[in-house]
């Protein structure tokens, strides 16, 4: 039942990934997941790079570098965590937005239909048991110095992917009547 689904879907971080390959198949099967998401005026601004192989090393790399670049004051945990991450990912997909050339709907809408992509991939992911993790860090705006991004396309961020062992936390949310007003 889809409402399971929902609730089972975790953040699953690349620390409890087991080295164990997810197959091509299930990557695109994943991403065709992503392009059945809802978008105004048929838009699909929803682009993904998928990173594999030598390329985690390289975007680890390249994040690393970029952070003790930019930052005053880097942390050493933190730039071993930039390069250990995409590591320790079976796979890592970069999520983009590619702004509609006409503008004809807000960016805002584009950015929330390329939210329901991923989010419609984290619910691929759980029902095959494959865990999953979207990261966000400042460092996405530097993007285009490591793809080629089209003109208008920007990074939303990182959806790292693993398998992992083992039991999920339980996740409690506060009731939906605290969040709800009903105006009759």
């Amino acid at each position: 039942m889809i409402f399971d689904l929902i609730k089972s879907r975790r953040s699953v971080f690349p620390a409890q990934y087991i080295d164990k390959p997810i197959a091509k198949t299930d990557i695109e099967k994943i991403l065709e997941a992503a392009n059945w998401a809802p978008n105004h005026r048929k838009t699909e601004p929803w682009r993904f790079k998928v990173i594999q192989g030598e390329s985690k090393e390289k975007l680890g790399l390249f994040l690393s570098l970029k952070y003790m670049e930019t930052e005053e004051r880097p942390k050493e945990m933190k730039v071993k965590k930039l390069i250990d991450n995409p590591k320790k990912a079976a796979a890592i997909i970069a999520i983009c937005m590619q702004r509609d050339p006409k503008e004809s709907v807000p960016e805002w809408e584009e950015v929330a239909a390329t939210a329901m992509a991923v989010q419609n991939m984290w619910l691929c992911c759980t029902e095959m048991g494959i865990g999953s993790y979207w990261s966000s860090p400042g460092l996405i705006k530097y993007m285009d110095e490591f793809f080629e991004m089209n003109e208008g396309e920007k990074c939303l961020g990182f959806f790292y992917m693993g398998y992992y062992e083992g039991e999920l936390p339980e996740v409690t949310r506060r009731p939906i009547e605290d969040k709800v007003v009903w105006a009759d």
